[in-house]
């Protein structure tokens, strides 16, 4: 057989170039490990590390879950295990008397976690609250979990909490007469958990006088709060019900939404799309006068929020575990900051990255090009 000099035996060339599909791709390979590892070395730390008042928050919540769940087998209406498998004792009925909205049954029980307690202590330090300060806490019935983190956290901190409390609740909050916000906020009183009682207490739900409810029920709400001697707000005009509000809380280091009660955030639908956790001032958009809630008045005032709804979002920016079971124990949760923003350098690396790999995409079709 006549061979070609420089051929092959079977009749083809010899390749130029030893380079091929397998080198292209060790290289590809190496190169993105190399853009991860500066990535990685690069990125900002998220995670928030746990300060002893973090941890002092944690294990106060941890306190006040038993002290609820203690009341409850006492009183003879322990937590039922299908809606509230940790036994927390903060997760209600889906519908009693002071039902106002539907509600998730994995977000209320998302905010047990006595690690709420310690995010909310580190999210008061951020927004300027210390020893000394006041936390205004205004709260719905739909979180109780958050109503006690946010109690704990900021008497972790050695700052006085004041509290308006709104009864009304949504699908497993405070649905239960016999355990509303109030009488959670009173259990932890009694148990010396918290100093101090409420500040104010209102019915909640529609136009924050209970329109919803059944006369009757109102009128035996009414006359128990009446008894209870914390003061109540009867406003059925949304701007009277948040001046008074507002006359309660002063002018505090921080305010604290937990829920949605009208009174709290308005009636303004801007406000649906308002990003959960720690909002400087200048994050809340404001409405007009007529629509505006606490949330937006201390916005407008200068005073920082941290505002506890949309759950879901909540969970996602801060690391809050969702739906836990069984809890973690407290002070182990990987907190983050929710606020990181990328390294400078960082664009750099994803340029330098993209621009090898369309390199080396160039390099393998231009030698698929010749061997064909």
């Amino acid at each position: 057989m006549m061979r070609i000099p420089g051929g092959h035996p079977d009749g083809g060339n010899v390749p130029s170039a030893r380079v091929g599909p397998p080198t292209l791709f060790v290289a590809a390979a190496c190169v993105s490990l190399a853009a991860w590892a500066a990535a990685e070395r690069l990125a900002p730390t998220e995670s928030v590390p746990w300060t002893p008042a973090m941890r002092t928050a944690a294990a106060h919540m941890g306190n006040a879950l038993a002290a609820v769940r203690d009341h409850r087998e006492a009183a003879g209406i322990p937590p039922d295990a299908a809606t509230d498998p940790n036994r927390t004792g903060l997760v209600g009925p889906a519908y009693d008397e002071l039902f106002t909205t539907l509600g998730d049954l994995e977000a209320k029980r998302t905010t047990t976690n006595p690690d709420a307690a310690a995010l909310l202590a580190h999210l008061l330090e951020r927004a300027g609250a210390g020893a000394g300060d006041t936390v205004a806490i205004g709260a719905s019935g739909s979180f109780p979990g958050l109503l006690v983190a946010a109690l704990t956290a900021t008497e972790a901190l050695g700052a006085h909490p004041v509290a308006v409390l709104s009864l009304g609740a949504s699908s497993f909050g405070a649905t239960d007469p016999d355990l509303d916000l109030l009488r959670i906020h009173q259990i932890l009183t009694e148990r010396g958990l918290v100093p101090t009682p409420p500040a104010a207490v209102s019915l909640g739900g529609t136009r924050d006088v209970g329109e919803e409810w059944e006369p009757e029920v109102r009128e035996r709400l009414l006359a128990r709060l009446g008894a209870s001697g914390v003061p109540l707000i009867l406003e059925p005009d949304l701007s009277a019900s948040v001046a008074r509000r507002m006359e309660v809380f002063g002018r505090p280091a921080a305010f604290v939404n937990v829920g949605g009660a009208d009174a709290n955030v308005g009636t303004s639908p801007t406000l649906l799309g308002l990003q959960p956790g720690l909002l400087a001032p200048g994050d809340v958009p404001l409405s007009p006068a007529a629509q505006r809630g606490v949330l937006q008045e201390m916005a407008a005032a200068g005073v920082p929020v941290i505002h506890l709804l949309n759950l879901k979002g909540l969970a996602r920016r801060y690391g809050l575990p969702w739906d836990p079971v069984p809890l973690p124990a407290p002070g182990t949760t990987r907190l983050l900051r929710g606020d990181a923003a990328p390294a400078p350098l960082l664009p750099l690396i994803a340029g330098t990255w993209l621009a090898a790999m369309v390199i080396l995409a160039a390099a393998g079709a231009f030698l698929r090009s010749r061997r064909a």
